[in-house]
């Protein structure tokens, strides 16, 4: 099973040379993971305030030149809002700087301020996905495109470069509960990466397995159709201080999201029950949250990989680097094991 991190390049802002400092502190936790033995950094893309994820592919080029191994992610791009040409480039440009380091993690995203701000109406929502995904994938299958569609300008006879160092970059298809997504994922032979952000993983077994059969009965093999999650996680030297730092700032966070969302406010009970054995939250000791990832693969029938989102729980810089070093140093060998 791969462990990673995921990251919203989140931070307080109170003066413009705030955001230098965050994308430091981020590039030095890159640097941290891949010397710690992580196998995967994604970088969300968020359009407000208070992340510096707008531009995936430059943080990551920035971390491909202090890495060696880890693999750089997007997690995930907005490929609704996004020209499939451009994201083919700039990953495939990555891919070259990190020579074969380079995935994307695709998706419609969770925020929607990426539509107007591109010019998009939010709701061609799927029809925009669909499309989109259309031609990135013919984009990374062919170096000669024709095309057309809807949103977009048609391509004839069109060559696009500049081709990636791998054969073809790992692609993942982003999900969060629609029964489609997960049909689509599993016709097109695509793995799958499910945002689990709250309630009990165990629910999306069901989505899961029919995934796996819509993969199989478009004649893709099992080991092609890939599962990881990306949860909210955080690792520290004792179970009392990993909920101790952890709690404030996601439920700072999460209740802000909230008012957006018409969600009720975090409390401490609903906390306490997401850290629960079955709840979504991988906060803890080392060896509490490594036997609550292997409960997590055990119950949605075996994951190849999960990321931690450590960053929107208000953590500062140093405490995100201790928790690195214990999910490399602690929780992988354990889950090995």
């Amino acid at each position: 099973m791969e462990i990673g991190i995921d990251s919203f390049a989140s931070g307080k802002i109170q003066k413009a040379v705030d955001g230098a400092d965050i994308l430091e502190d981020l590039l030095t936790r890159i640097e941290q993971a891949d010397q710690a033995g992580l196998s995967v950094f994604g970088i969300g893309e968020h359009h407000r305030r208070e992340f510096f994820d707008s531009a995936p592919a430059v943080i990551l080029a920035a971390a491909a030149a202090r890495t060696k191994q880890i693999k750089l992610s997007s997690a995930v791009t907005v490929l609704s809002a996004a020209d499939p040409v451009r994201v083919f480039q700039e990953f495939a440009t990555l891919d070259l700087i990190s020579r074969g380091r380079a995935e994307l993690v695709v998706g419609r995203g969770s925020f929607t301020e990426s539509f107007p701000l591109f010019g998009f109406n939010l709701q061609d929502y799927d029809s925009l996905f669909l499309e989109k995904l259309e031609l990135f994938l013919q984009i990374q299958n062919n170096e000669t495109v024709d095309w057309s569609g809807k949103f977009r300008a048609p391509l004839v006879n069109q060559k696009i470069y500049p081709r990636p160092f791998q054969d073809q970059m790992p692609l993942w298809i982003g999900v969060g509960g629609t029964p489609a997504s997960f049909v689509r994922a599993g016709t097109l032979g695509i793995p799958l990466m499910i945002a689990i952000i709250g309630g009990e993983p165990r629910r999306f077994r069901g989505l899961v397995d029919l995934y796996k059969e819509a993969g199989r009965q478009a004649g893709h093999s099992p080991e092609t159709l890939k599962v990881g999650i990306h949860c909210l996680g955080y690792v520290a030297t004792s179970s009392t201080k990993a909920l101790a730092d952890f709690y404030p700032g996601y439920a700072e966070a999460f209740t802000k999201i909230g008012k957006e969302r018409g969600w009720p406010p975090i409390t401490p009970a609903h906390f306490n029950a997401q850290v629960g054995k079955y709840g979504a939250l991988t906060v803890g000791e080392p060896e509490e949250v490594a036997e609550k990832i292997l409960q997590f693969s055990e119950d949605l029938g075996g994951i190849s990989r999960l990321t931690f989102q450590m960053d929107s729980a208000g953590l500062t810089h140093s405490q995100l680097m201790e928790s690195i070093e214990l999910i490399g140093k602690k929780v992988i060998p354990l889950i090995n094991k």
